[in-house]
């Protein structure tokens, strides 16, 4: 998908983009710049009024080397492989039909795969991967969504089921759930009438992938 792409990923200051496209994100674009911008690793450097473009670059150089050392090399190198033990189709009808065990399996393979170098110890480095995989494949996804009790590390919407999802990185996945429950973060969602599923996801420094995950439905 990304390889695809009409420029480099890796010169990604002053990108000019119109109004329509920086906006639009859904399973068939082959454009990543959205993605990107909307998980905050873009910002609009100036905007040209009369053609409704604007010009886009990294907010400062931390966040430039966040991007081109943690999320370039899983961009370029991991999503398109055809061979992939991650099928995008499969893991797309996993999602949607809250297959969670299977998804998760899948993406557990999907991050271990991911050579060593390119892995960092960062709790944020495996939300924004998830991110903005769950992004360019249509998903509907929020990262540190706001409630009146804190924040959700990501929320992921389908047709049937609304995915509140909470990471730990050396932590324990017992940990994670416990707190979507003492924070009460699916109240917002309550009135919703898709299926809300609770997810604690425990990262591992050591083996660089998901080391377990508990689920829970909301009652």
């Amino acid at each position: 998908l990304l390889k695809r792409s009409n420029f480099e990923l890796s010169k990604l200051e002053d990108v000019v983009i119109d109004a329509n496209a920086l906006t639009s994100i859904d399973a068939s674009t082959q454009n990543p710049v959205p993605v990107i911008y909307q998980s905050g690793y873009l910002t609009i450097k100036d905007y040209d009024a009369e053609f409704r473009l604007y010009h886009l670059g990294y907010p400062n150089k931390e966040v430039e080397d966040g991007f081109v050392e943690f999320l370039l090399p899983f961009y370029t190198n991991r999503v398109n492989q055809g061979n992939s033990s991650f099928e995008i189709s499969q893991f797309v009808k996993e999602v949607r039909n809250g297959d969670y065990g299977a998804f998760f399996q899948r993406l557990q393979s999907f991050f271990a795969d991911i050579p060593y170098e390119q892995t960092k110890e960062l709790e944020l480095h495996y939300q924004n991967v998830l991110f903005i995989l769950f992004r360019l494949i249509g998903f509907y996804t929020k990262v540190e969504y706001h409630t009146s009790q804190g924040r959700i590390d990501l929320m992921l919407q389908t047709d049937k089921y609304i995915y509140i999802m909470e990471f730990k990185l050396d932590g324990s996945a017992e940990e994670a759930l416990k707190q979507i429950n003492e924070k009460n973060y699916t109240i917002p969602f309550n009135i919703d009438k898709r299926t809300i599923i609770k997810v604690g996801v425990n990262f591992s420094k050591e083996t660089k992938t998901i080391e377990k995950w508990l689920v829970e439905y909301d009652q």
